[in-house]
């Protein structure tokens, strides 16, 4: 077994186009499927890296690197490197990854198929890859400071809204596919059932939100002052309402007969995430509690208040919540673009693209892809992309670039660099962009119910 593990991990498996050795240990699958599989895995192996480079201790080794902390050496001579130090580390761990995927994104633009030699670039080569990554990473901790952090972090809010308009459309398409699952169980069988797991689902959905809501107003409203997450909260929760109402319309009913309350709670659910993210961001300290003074607000309301040392602490909650949500978004993506049955929303994956597997079903073993009958060789990796590529190259990478940004700006909780208070500090254009991507989140889930009764002529199946 261990030598079949080395083989597995050879040379060519690394240094060469295969994305993996044939080999028994290696599990028959499709290059296309591999090959974004380890992107997201090293997307993923980043952000750990990144999320170190926050823990306690760190800062000091970082201290170490000629140039990389030196207090007054950043944006108007007036930055304590003491407290930015692990703000700085995150910044040039994230620009290594996204240079890297934006370049790759450059070089892979109009590939058409695994024939073209920069197909070998993208699906192989891994050691050369990675070890490109990791110098590109470590030479950006020797970026002089001046205007870095602060460019950088005009170019990280951007890319991170990109992001989320991504993520809105992995969840309207998760919340329509959860919905057309479930009712297709129903009416094969078991109804109640199922009609119950929905109803349920349903239920629990619109309960959770309700009860934000209700923090919501309770922790970041006053009964003077706040107006604005008064604002907020109260026009996001009329937008839900609207939503919910038009998605059982009688004639958004009869043109979609599977849109149903279950895809509304789940928006709403996601759009009252977006509220409370974007109001923990916003620089008023007296409409915005820290997650630590809620607690002793509502648990040990009879203890003084503890001082808070370090308001940029990174484990703030709306961070951990924006990595879960970024990590489940990756795996569905995954999950749902190996499936060459449905369009990919993602990587332009077509229908129409006969895979290798289908057109040399039957074919000799020798041949690439092949899938005689009576194959007994070692499990291989498929090139079902030959003919056609199942998806974008350039634009999966530019996803990768725009994914990089968007860890970044949640590690660092969508700070600024603020030289007045020599720390990063939360600043409004952070705000508006959560809260205008959840007016952006409803308008695309009603834009899929009424569709198509607006654009009559188009098939929407």
């Amino acid at each position: 077994p261990m030598a079949k593990l080395t083989l597995c991990l050879s040379v060519p498996c690394l240094c060469s186009s295969a994305t993996c050795l044939l080999c028994r240990c290696c599990p028959q699958s499709k290059n296309s499927t591999v090959t974004r599989v380890i992107y997201a895995f090293i997307l993923l192996l980043g952000t750990i890296i990144a999320c170190i480079m926050l823990s306690p201790g760190v800062d000091e080794q970082l201290k170490k690197i000629p140039g990389f902390c030196e207090d007054g050496a950043g944006i108007n001579g007036n930055i304590n490197c003491t407290i930015l130090v692990g703000y700085k580390a995150v910044y040039r761990v994230c620009f290594g990854m996204s240079m890297c995927f934006l370049a790759f994104a450059l070089i892979m633009i109009n590939v058409k198929n695994s024939r073209d030699p920069r197909s070998a670039i993208h699906n192989g080569f891994w050691f050369f890859k990675v070890a490109a990554m990791v110098a590109v990473t470590v030479g950006a901790f020797y970026i002089p400071e001046g205007p870095f952090t602060r460019t950088w972090f005009v170019v990280g809010t951007c890319g991170a809204f990109c992001f989320i308009l991504i993520q809105l459309v992995l969840l309207v398409d998760f919340a329509h596919s959860w919905n057309e699952s479930w009712v297709d169980n129903m009416e094969r069988g078991n109804s109640r059932g199922w009609y119950a797991a929905l109803l349920a689902v349903t239920g629990l959905n619109y309960v959770m939100a309700f009860i934000v809501i209700i923090l919501m107003y309770m922790f970041y409203t006053r009964s003077e002052g706040c107006l604005l997450n008064k604002f907020f909260i109260s026009f996001n929760l009329l937008l839900c309402a609207v939503a919910s109402v038009v998605s059982v319309m009688p004639r958004v009913q009869e043109s979609q007969p599977r849109s149903g309350l279950l895809q509304s709670s789940i928006m709403t659910m996601y759009t009252m995430y977006l509220t409370w993210s974007a109001m923990t961001n916003e620089p008023d300290r007296t409409c915005n509690p820290s997650l630590l003074s809620i607690f002793q607000q509502t648990l040990v309301p009879t203890l003084a208040p503890l001082e808070i040392k370090n308001q940029t602490a990174w484990w703030d909650a709306q961070s951990i919540v924006g990595l879960a949500i970024f990590v489940l978004c990756i795996l569905y993506s995954s999950i749902r673009s190996s499936n060459t049955s449905q369009v990919n929303k993602l990587t332009m994956a077509s229908n129409d693209t006969v895979t290798l597997e289908e057109s040399n079903a039957g074919t000799p073993d020798e041949e690439v892809g092949g899938t005689g009958a009576g194959r007994n060789g070692p499990g291989r990796v498929e090139d079902n992309e030959r003919d056609m590529v199942q998806y974008s190259y350039s634009f999966f990478h530019f996803m990768l670039f725009l994914a990089s940004l968007y860890i970044m700006m949640t590690l660092t909780n969508w700070y600024s660099p603020d030289a007045e208070y020599n720390a990063m500090t939360s600043k409004w254009p952070a705000v508006w962009v959560k809260i205008s991507s959840s007016w952006v989140c409803l308008t695309l889930y009603v834009w899929t119910l009424v569709a198509p009764m607006i654009l009559i002529n188009r098939d929407f199946s």
